[in-house]
């Protein structure tokens, strides 16, 4: 893979190769989508926040036991990290009750949930990211029980720890997806991005959500909103 190659391209990120092996560029796009891309749109300067946020929050997330692809920051909307065959599942993990899952269980949003709520997702555009039950990824061949059940144990592990993280900040953590992916020799690597594009962020004292819910329901100021989040992860 030579540098500058495109190898991937999707709503919010390009890949790009590198002259190193098992290395590849990601490029932070500012263009935005919602409701499996049925809405688009453009938040300005999003790239650059979402990158600077990942960039920020994983580091400190392998300091806490949870390993990840990434390896450095290179340029404003710019990261290198570490090459790895995405698993298709998304893990979803619920600490209030809010959005599609609120709306399933007839639930106020804002509801707390006396533990985390593990789901899952098909990662999959063109079904639009389906919900799937836990024995379907062990079915399917996406991952085996024991792969489950680490993502399981790496999600939880990165929801505990960035609850803890947000709320210093004065942020609530209501719901986060992560994405994992396999070097390899088999090893399991948290990846993708953490920002307000993967989770749902509300501020502590007033409630305001700071995250893409914002774009996704027409409640304008999407950009400052990404702003103070960035702002707080950082300060």
């Amino acid at each position: 893979m030579h540098e500058g190659q495109l190898k991937y391209e999707g709503k919010a990120k390009r890949v790009y190769g590198t002259d190193t092996p098992g290395v590849v560029r990601i490029d932070f796009k500012d263009d935005a989508t919602a409701f499996n891309a049925q809405k688009r749109g453009v938040i300005e300067g999003k790239g650059a926040i979402n990158n600077a946020i990942t960039a920020h929050l994983y580091p400190l997330l392998a300091e806490a036991g949870v390993p990840n692809h990434f390896l450095e920051q290179i340029s404003a909307t710019e990261q290198l990290v570490r090459e790895v065959s995405i698993i298709p599942v998304e893990v979803i993990v619920r600490n209030t009750a809010a959005g599609s899952f609120a709306a399933r269980l007839g639930l106020e949003e804002g509801l707390p949930l006396a533990a985390p709520v593990i789901e899952y997702c098909y990662k999959s555009d063109e079904l639009g990211d389906p919900l799937v039950s836990d024995s379907t990824p062990i079915a399917m061949g996406w991952a085996s029980a024991r792969e489950l059940a680490e993502l399981n144990s790496l999600a939880l592990a990165a929801n505990s720890f960035l609850l803890g993280f947000f709320s210093a900040r004065d942020l609530q953590l209501v719901d986060i997806k992560f994405e994992f992916g396999r070097l390899p020799d088999g090893t399991i690597l948290l990846a993708d991005e953490i920002s307000p594009d993967t989770c749902r962020l509300w501020d502590t004292d007033s409630g305001e959500r700071l995250d893409k819910d914002r774009f996704r329901r027409d409640l304008g100021g999407v950009e400052d909103a990404y702003r103070t989040i960035l702002k707080r992860v950082t300060s």
